[in-house]
């Protein structure tokens, strides 16, 4: 079943790339035994609610080889795990402030032998350095993600951030910058995807 999503969602992946994908649920259910990452409910729908979901980043974003990407709040990988595979020529830094969460990341990306992945260990805001990119998925406001981009000692290019439910309020704080927005719903059919988008924003 995930073979087939994923074969009709993004068709150019290789076999290597979709082994990986079908290795991350029994990876995580693993994980999420010693060390409570997502609730059960998502544990069950996981390659729906946390891999497919992930990956709808890529509908909007085709980034170029060595780009520099960060994934603000990463939690347990996502979507930085899921991106990382579909983008290996890619450089990713999975951030979080919580150190299991970290440690999962580092053992994940180990496992599945994915060199363009560095996991640390911080808060966002005092993360230095430049990206060319930044995802992140239902950790903060969208005023709070941009400032962390453009007006802290990060500088990022542009954000992909992966939302749901009403979103008017959120998208009218960031209206100075440019932005594209994706329905989820325009590219599953499954309910959970419903009211999720892909919100791009914009900084230079």
């Amino acid at each position: 079943m995930l073979r087939e999503k994923l074969s009709l969602h993004f068709p150019s992946l290789t076999e290597e790339q979709i082994q990986k994908f079908e290795a991350l649920k029994p990876l995580y259910q693993e994980w999420n035994s010693k060390i409570n990452l997502i609730s059960r409910k998502d544990v069950d729908g996981f390659n729906e609610r946390h891999l497919l979901h992930s990956l709808s980043v890529s509908f909007l974003w085709k980034p170029i080889e060595g780009e520099r990407v960060i994934d603000i709040g990463t939690g347990g990988g996502f979507p930085g795990i899921p991106l990382a595979i579909m983008y290996p020529n890619v450089e990713f830094l999975l951030n979080d402030s919580i150190r299991k969460k970290v440690m999962v990341v580092e053992e994940v990306a180990r496992e599945l032998k994915l060199v363009n992945v560095k996991a640390l260990q911080e808060r966002a805001e005092n993360i230095s350095g430049e990206f060319d990119t930044a995802v992140s998925r239902a950790v903060a406001r969208l005023k709070v993600l941009a400032r962390y981009c453009v007006k802290s000692k990060m500088k990022v290019d542009k954000l992909f951030c992966l939302k749901g439910g009403d979103l008017k309020a959120e998208i009218n704080e960031v209206a100075n910058y440019k932005k594209e927005i994706l329905n989820l719903s325009e590219k599953f059919e499954e309910p959970f995807f419903e009211t999720k988008q892909v919100i791009n924003l914009h900084f230079r």
